[in-house]
């Protein structure tokens, strides 16, 4: 692949102002080349300055709702309406604004038992995108976020789900220091790594040491699962604030 883009901002208000510029191109390519827009949430807080601009004009107009679909990346094992849901954050900052067809949202049921609700996932993306053997959906676009321990999605250091090559959504635990410690649902790497655009939204110098850890290779004994998201096709680009990219100085992305 070729190497990630990385573009830094000023702040987190113009991370965000540059990512919703980015969901809406690929929102108009993505329906200009199929008639259709199939992008993947983030969880965490990181999205919500995004999913705030989506939410209001002159954004808002911008995106044809009706031709949009979408999913999730990762979901914590609590019920829709929980104030811990990735699903429930979505739906305040952004779904429950914009014109997107209630039929068009594929949530992950984190109500169910955490394997059950993976594999119904699984066979949802199966069906939805007729996937048969060992295919892999195509995301037109793929955003992710990454955590002070180098994790994205629910993929965190150290866990069996990190390993995972053959299933496209498994349940994991989660490592002692993570909080809220709740099971989780995710999207597995080979799945992430299928996406024709993958956009990690990065903010805050608590995660100085693992951006720079990704990014230029030094990262310690535990590999840092964001560092496996590398797509064999499509597009990587990393949108970072400069708290963030100050780790980068020095190193052949500083």
């Amino acid at each position: 692949m070729r190497k990630p883009e990385l573009i830094i901002l000023p702040s987190p208000a113009a991370l965000a102002e540059e990512a919703a510029r980015r969901f809406i191109d690929s929102a108009r390519q993505a329906i200009d080349e199929n008639g259709q827009f199939i992008v993947v949430l983030a969880g965490g807080s990181t999205p919500t300055g995004l999913h705030s601009l989506l939410a209001q004009p002159p954004y808002r107009e911008q995106v044809e709702w009706s031709r949009t679909f979408v999913y999730f990346g990762d979901e914590r094992c609590v019920p829709p309406d929980h104030p811990d849901s990735n699903y429930r954050a979505a739906r305040e900052t952004l779904l429950d604004h914009v014109p997107v067809p209630q039929a068009h949202v594929f949530r992950i049921h984190g109500e169910m038992p955490p394997v059950t609700a993976a594999r119904a996932y699984a066979l949802l993306l199966r069906r939805n995108f007729g996937l048969r053997g060992a295919a892999r959906p195509h995301f037109d676009l793929l955003l992710l976020g990454m955590g002070d321990d180098g994790h994205t999605a629910s993929l965190f250091p150290g866990m069996p789900a990190l390993e995972e090559r053959r299933r496209l959504v498994v349940a994991s635990g989660v490592p002692h220091y993570v909080r809220p410690a709740v099971s989780r649902v995710t999207l597995t790497l080979p799945v992430l790594n299928a996406a024709k655009r993958i956009q990690f939204l990065v903010t805050g110098a608590n995660k100085i040491t693992a951006l720079r850890a990704v990014l230029t290779g030094r990262e310690p004994d535990t590999p840092l699962p964001a560092r496996r998201v590398r797509p064999a096709q499509g597009e990587l680009t990393w949108l970072v604030d400069e708290a963030v990219a100050k780790g980068l100085r020095g190193s052949s992305y500083g």
